[in-house]
């Protein structure tokens, strides 16, 4: 080779962390070099903004399509709210009371351990009232009043379903696109097509918001934002509500900055010669990992300081706001972090999995949600960043309509149900004043344009630019995707 050659950066850098098995599979690699010359001036120029630590606007892969949305806010109430308690009304029930479902609705399917061995199945209408709101006419439950003021900016999808009928594989399908554990997560799928927008601040953050109920909480473990065979960089940051936002942000005793740069320069170099000798390119994630971290102990505590929002804000999102932890809390950091550009904002609220006393906790559940959820979509149609932030809101799976254990017209439990639940959207590109799906006068069986999990996610992607076909991680020998083999669709009807 020419002494005279000397390849563009990126091209040193793919060399630099190219392992060796990756340099045999591309087979002819002479052709490499010509290759990544003919990088689009795009990419070039991505790589240079990185290499200077200048917020990257556009994304490293490009999409698709014209994107509609930039960023999500994902709120899951783990456990599976009540789909007929809240937004699938179902006024014929009132009729059906105590009686026991139909065998001609079940239909045979599936129940859980928890409710299979009873002998009836006594039906248990919603004890709460339901009023239409907005230019859709949805019905919403008396229980979220602040929520049904925004009924004009959502899009209800009252026909999800799915296969997974227990919490952890449920959650995980809804979270990953599969019930097994392992495989990288929608906000990191998001990190990893999108990119970051501020390099001061993750790309994925995760916040556990606590109910003020904890009867029955479920767990919630880092798996859930993992970013699978993704490179280690995509997965989620959790933020803390108690003490450091992120553990070891702060330095220790007797280390100022300069000690701390000196020490990560050292330890750089320390793992450049490792990775030289191993060839693992997760060494790097390391190395960025700890760039990020060192550049977060400035931007992590302006950012998680909420001082500095007016009293205004706080009345919008409620009182809890002020309190760290709370949902109400959480979905106030949620904004401050999108206007700061972190690409994807996961919220769990837990405590939904209500198999008894619904008349006592239900409320509660609401209560924490209800207002906040109101707040985060005025507070961001007001600073314009509505139309670019897809907010997304929903459970692993629905309840049943019958009870499980006791029934009163007061007070019953739910089981839970895969058949059909509801879900809603806000903002980024969703369709406003949408109601999409119908169910039977049950909420059993969906009887009009379901909307499955993998669909779901596909309709996501798109929003965001992506061809979730064509949006894959190569992995074990095969294109892996987010909507794995089986067919999935974007569902049109649910977009602006």
């Amino acid at each position: 080779m020419s002494s005279e050659f000397n390849p563009h950066p990126l091209i040193q850098d793919y060399v630099r962390y190219e392992t060796r098995r990756q340099f045999l599979r591309r087979g002819a690699s002479f052709m490499g070099a010509a290759a990544l010359g003919m990088l689009s001036p795009q990419l070039l120029k991505a790589a240079e903004k990185k290499a200077a630590n200048i917020p990257i606007e556009q994304p490293f892969i490009a999409p698709h399509f014209a994107p509609k949305a930039k960023q999500i806010i994902y709120l899951h109430m783990v456990g599976g709210p009540p789909q007929m308690d809240l937004y699938d009304y179902k006024p014929v029930m009132t009729e059906y009371y105590d009686k026991d479902l139909p065998e001609s609705v079940r239909m045979g399917q599936r129940l859980t351990t928890m409710t299979s061995g009873q002998t009836r199945f006594p039906i248990a209408p919603s004890k709460y009232k339901f009023t239409r709101h907005g230019k859709s006419g949805m019905w919403i439950s008396e229980l979220l009043p602040w929520t049904a003021k925004a009924a004009d900016d959502m899009c209800f999808v009252r026909s999800m379903h799915t296969e997974a009928i227990n919490h952890e594989p449920a959650i995980c399908y809804m979270q990953t696109g599969n019930q097994i554990t392992g495989r990288p997560c929608l906000g990191s799928w998001v990190s990893y097509g999108l990119g970051s927008l501020n390099n001061d601040l993750p790309t994925f953050v995760v916040l556990v918001a606590k109910p003020t109920n904890t009867e029955q909480v479920q767990a919630i473990s880092g798996r859930l934002w993992s970013s699978g065979y993704l490179p280690g960089q995509h997965a989620g940051v959790s933020f803390r509500s108690a003490g450091d936002p992120i553990l070891y942000i702060n330095n220790p005793g007797g280390v100022d900055a300069k000690v701390r740069r000196k020490m990560l320069d050292g330890l750089k170099e320390l793992n450049e010669l490792n990775f030289r000798q191993v060839g693992d390119p997760e060494t790097h994630t390391r190395i960025d990992q700890f760039e990020l971290a060192f550049r977060m102990q400035s931007s992590v505590p302006e950012l998680t300081n909420i001082g500095s929002e007016s009293e205004a804000t706080y009345q919008l999102y409620g009182d809890e706001a002020k309190k760290p932890g709370t949902f109400a809390n959480s979905a106030l950091l949620a904004r401050r972090m999108v206007e700061r550009g972190v690409r994807f904002v996961q919220i769990y609220h837990n405590n939904w999995d209500t198999h008894s006393n619904v008349s006592g906790r239900l409320p509660m559940q609401c209560k924490d949600v209800d207002q906040p959820c109101y707040g985060l979509i005025q507070d961001l149609k007001q600073r314009g960043l509505l139309d670019s932030t897809l907010v997304i809101w929903g459970g692993e799976f629905g309840r049943t309509i019958y009870s499980q254990g006791g029934l009163t017209k007061d007070n019953y439990g739910r089981d839970h149900h895969p058949r059909c639940f509801t879900m809603w959207m806000a903002g980024g590109g969703s369709k406003p004043g949408t109601v999409y799906g119908e169910t039977d006068d049950f909420s059993y069986n969906i009887v009009k344009d379901p909307v499955h999990i993998h669909d779901f996610h596909a309709t996501v992607l798109r929003l965001l630019g992506m061809d979730h076909e064509r949006f894959t991680f190569r992995y074990q020998g095969l294109d892996q995707k987010l909507t794995g083999v089986e067919p999935a669709r974007v569902i049109s009807g649910l977009m602006a």
